[in-house]
C-alpha cells in the first residue's frame, strides 16, 4: 500500500508540474486552455472552472493540456445550416445551439448566410420565415450547444497558431523546464535536511564487512591519494576504484592530522555495463546552507548528463530497448526505492523529473522537442508548416510512441512476473 500511494503522488506530482509548466504559459499568452488532463484514457474525474476542464484519466501514462487551435476545431457551422441563438444582456449571441433545438425554445433559429467565429466574432442569416437578413455579433466566450454539451468557441486571438514563434516555443519549453526546477528544488530540499557531499574525500560511512571495513578505514577518514598520485575530488575516488576490481591499491589517508597507508581491494561488481571495483564508503554530508543551490544544480546536470548520454547510446544500439522501463517498471524500481527510506524516494523523484524533462525535449513527432523542432523550421523557411501536414506527422508519432509503450510495458511484465 506504501508504494502503490507513493508511486500515484509521485505519478501525479511529475505530471501535474511539467502541465502546469504548458498551461500557465498558455495563460500567460492569452491562449483559450480547453483541457488539463492527468493520465489518459477514460475520464474517472472532471471538473470546469474558468473555461477549462480539469480532468484526471485512467491511464497514468502521462498527461496533456489542450489548446485551442493545435487540433482541428470540431464543430462546423455551414450556409444553409438552422442554427439557434440565445443573447446575453448585451444582446451579444452567448450560445450557439448546434442540434436539439427544441430543447431551448426561448432560441432565435436562424439559417446561416455567413459565419465568422476566428476574426470578426458575427453571424449573419434569416430568421425562420423571414426574408430580412440579420447580422448578429458573437461574445468572444460564447458556447457551442451540441447534444447538450458546451464547447467555448475559440476566436483565432485565443488559439496557439496566432501566438508569436517566442510565445508558442515558451509554451512547449515550458513543460520540461518545469521538471528540471522541480528537480533542483527536490535537490535542494534534501541538501537542507542530509547535508551536501563534503568539498575533500572525505569518509561517511564504512560498510560493515567490506573491503574498505577490512582494510581499516574509519569515519572521518579524508583520502588523499590513491598509489602516491593525488586525488582531489570524490569523483577521481570513484573513477580509480571502479577501474580496480580485485586489485590492491594503497590509499594514503588523513585521519587526525596523521598520514597512513590502508592497502584495499576493490571486490568486483558485476553489472550490466561490466566489472567494477567497490569499496563498500560513503562520502560523507556536511550542513552548508551556502552550498545548497549549487549542489541541487550540479545533481541535476549530472544526471542530465547521464540521461543524455544514455539516450545516445539507445540511438547507436549501444542500449538495447529491452532495458528501457515503462510505468510497471518504474513501479517496481520505485517499490525498491520506498523500502529504503524516504529520502531516496525524494531523490529517485528527482531523478524522474530530470528524465521526463529530457525525454520530452528529444526531437521526435507529438513530443514537445518534436513541435519545437517545428517552430524551428517554420523560422528558417519564414513561413508555417502546413498545419494539416503538420498534425499528421504528429499524430503518427504519437501513435509509434503509444506503441513503444506497449512494447516497454511488455517487457517490463516479462522481465518481472514471467
Amino acid at each position: 500500500m506504501n508504494t502503490i500511494i507513493a508511486f500515484i503522488l509521485m505519478f501525479g506530482l511529475l505530471v501535474f508540474i511539467h502541465e502546469f509548466g504548458h498551461y500557465i504559459f498558455a495563460k500567460r499568452a492569452g491562449m483559450l486552455v480547453r483541457e488539463f488532463a492527468i493520465g489518459f484514457g477514460p475520464k474517472i474525474f472532471s471538473t470546469i472552472k474558468n473555461e477549462t476542464l480539469y480532468t484526471i484519466r485512467l491511464l497514468p501514462m502521462g498527461g496533456y493540456v489542450r489548446v485551442a487551435g493545435e487540433d482541428p476545431e470540431i464543430i462546423e457551422i455551414k450556409p444553409g445550416q438552422l442554427i439557434g441563438l440565445t443573447f446575453d444582456s448585451h444582446g451579444k449571441v452567448n450560445q450557439i445551439i448546434v442540434n436539439n433545438k427544441d430543447k431551448h425554445p426561448d432560441c432565435l433559429v436562424v439559417e446561416v448566410e455567413h459565419i465568422d467565429l476566428d476574426h470578426a466574432l458575427s453571424i449573419k442569416g434569416y430568421e425562420v420565415d423571414q426574408e430580412m437578413l440579420h447580422s448578429f455579433q458573437v461574445d468572444e466566450k460564447a458556447h457551442f450547444i451540441m447534444d447538450e454539451k458546451a464547447t467555448q468557441i475559440a476566436p483565432y486571438n485565443r488559439q496557439f497558431a496566432s501566438k508569436t514563434k517566442r510565445q508558442r516555443a515558451m509554451q512547449l519549453f515550458a513543460g520540461p523546464m518545469m521538471n528540471f526546477l522541480l528537480s533542483i528544488v527536490i535537490f535542494m530540499i534534501l541538501g537542507f535536511i542530509q547535508g551536501v557531499p563534503a568539498d575533500d574525500v572525505r569518509v561517511g560511512q564504512v560498510v560493515d564487512n567490506s573491503p574498505a571495513a577490512e582494510a581499516g578505514f574509519e569515519p572521518n577518514d579524508t583520502v588523499i591519494a590513491i598509489d602516491g598520485s593525488k586525488i582531489d575530488d570524490w569523483e577521481d575516488f570513484r573513477s580509480i576504484v571502479e577501474k580496480s576490481p580485485d586489485t590492491t591499491v594503497e590509499m594514503t589517508v588523513l585521519r587526525d592530522n596523521e598520514e597512513l597507508k590502508l592497502d584495499v581491494t576493490p571486490q568486483a561488481v558485476e553489472t550490466e555495463e561490466g566489472t567494477f571495483g567497490q569499496v563498500g564508503v560513503t562520502l560523507a554530508l556536511e550542513k552548508s546552507f551556502i552550498r545548497t543551490i549549487p549542489y541541487s544544480l550540479e545533481e541535476t546536470y549530472k544526471w542530465s548528463t547521464l540521461i543524455i548520454t544514455n539516450l545516445g547510446k539507445l540511438v547507436t544500439g549501444q542500449f538495447s530497448i529491452d532495458m528501457l522501463s515503462g510505468p510497471v517498471g518504474i513501479y517496481d524500481a520505485t517499490d525498491q526505492v520506498v523500502q529504503t527510506g524516504f529520502l531516496n524516494f525524494m531523490m529517485w523523484t528527482a531523478i524522474l523529473s530530470v528524465n521526463l524533462g529530457i525525454v520530452n525535449l528529444v526531437p521526435l513527432p507529438a513530443l514537445d522537442g518534436g513541435r519545437l523542432l517545428f517552430i524551428g523550421i517554420e523560422a528558417l523557411r519564414g513561413k508555417p508548416i502546413d498545419p494539416q501536414k503538420e498534425g499528421i506527422v504528429h499524430f503518427v508519432g504519437f501513435a509509434l510512441l503509444m506503441l513503444l509503450m506497449i512494447v516497454v510495458t511488455w517487457n517490463d511484465i516479462q522481465r518481472l512476473f514471467l
